[in-house]
């Protein structure tokens, strides 16, 4: 199993932007620097405690203070640009990461952003998908450009002077395009046969309930089997919130301590999905009542801590329980004790990791 890193980033209302920005910049580095396989950004616009506006533009500056984790974003949501422009973005960035980037999409889930950009009531899945099938013509294709979507066309055909270089639009470093992937969270999520249909690396969100993220495996393999292919544990990604500490007592208090990186994450996430009456996504059972659940049930369900054996033995169980992923995403969290929150990752990538992957290796061979 590989370890990697999954950056909303979320923090808490009033924290300096600099200050934030300078936290994010330092756990990419951490995460390089202890060997995690990858890193994903999120992008978001009109919201204070998620400030990541252009994941392309982070990793651009993340790929001169990186050695070697793949640079990933997650996701740019495609019904925000012009293909040709974010196609153009993207091939820039991927050859400034030096073919280290990762390219996770979407449709944009943030209202605030949805509002401001003009695309309430728009269907922005078909905008998606219409937008992929562009930016991979583009990648594979030369100039003079005549390309037609319901959405978007990107026509230069006047304007291509091929004597002088003009109108072409620039490709990739890895051919013929970046790795892709999608996130998913919904039960049985449409999105994961969409990652089966455009080849696409699903990534189950760390925010819903480990009985959500097994309907995604079962779709996974349910449509994997419609259209005749072999479903592969090693493109599936799930992120899940971790902390580590040298004792189960020790993780408990720091993961349970009111207002702290976890309490504040969930009871936020708490009530975003209540204002969008689907709490029951939260609950630790499918068959749980909405009316019970609260932000501290969600917490203590959702956060995978305690001491490095117990650690290991709960990320085994999580995989027994949702399937066979080979990617494990920890999520980042507001490093309210700095000190406590790198000891955790440290902990993580060094000594709960090599046990897990002990214990995977010891069950295939048995």
């Amino acid at each position: 199993m590989k370890l990697s890193l999954f950056m909303m980033p979320m923090h808490t209302m009033g924290r300096d932007y600099a200050e934030a920005l300078a936290e994010d910049i330092e756990q990419f580095k951490l995460a390089d620097e202890l060997g995690f396989e990858e890193a994903w950004i999120g992008e978001h616009y009109a919201c204070e405690i998620e400030q990541i506006s252009s994941p392309l533009i982070f990793l651009s500056f993340m790929a001169s203070q990186t050695k070697r984790i793949k640079l990933c974003t997650g996701v740019v949501a495609l019904p925000y640009y012009h293909p040709a422009q974010i196609a153009s973005h993207i091939a820039l960035v991927d050859h400034l990461t030096q073919g280290r980037l990762i390219l996770g999409i979407g449709t944009g889930a943030l209202g605030s952003d949805i509002e401001m950009l003009g695309l309430k009531g728009k269907d922005r899945n078909a905008m998606m998908l219409e937008s992929l099938d562009l930016m991979k013509r583009i990648w594979t294709t030369d100039a003079p450009y005549d390309l037609k979507g319901e959405h978007w066309s990107v026509t230069i055909k006047d304007s291509h002077w091929a004597d002088l270089g003009v109108g072409p639009l620039p490709k990739p470093l890895q051919k013929p395009y970046p790795p892709m992937a999608i996130s998913v969270s919904s039960p049985n999520s449409s999105s994961m046969r969409q990652a089966v249909r455009h080849d696409l690396m699903p990534i189950s969100a760390n925010f819903v309930a480990g009985w959500v993220v097994k309907t995604h495996w079962d779709t996974y393999v349910d449509e994997c089997r419609k259209l005749g292919k072999t479903a592969d544990g090693a493109k599936w990604r799930v992120a899940r919130s971790i902390y580590v500490a040298d004792t189960d007592e020790e993780a408990e208090a720091f993961v349970k301590t009111a207002g702290g990186a976890y309490d504040w994450y969930y009871d936020y996430m708490f009530q975003v999905y209540a204002r969008m009456d689907a709490a029951g996504l939260l609950a630790p059972r499918p068959d749980a009542d909405p009316a019970t659940i609260t932000h501290q049930m969600v917490r203590d369900n959702f956060v995978i801590y305690g001491s490095v054996e117990t650690v290991s033995r709960k990320i085994l169980e999580l995989r027994s329980e949702v399937g066979p992923f080979e990617t494990l995403l920890m999520t980042a969290h507001d490093w309210t004790d700095k000190a406590a929150m790198r000891r955790s990752m440290e902990l993580l990538a060094t000594e709960v990791m090599p046990r897990v992957n002990a214990a995977l290796a010891q069950a295939e061979a048995a």
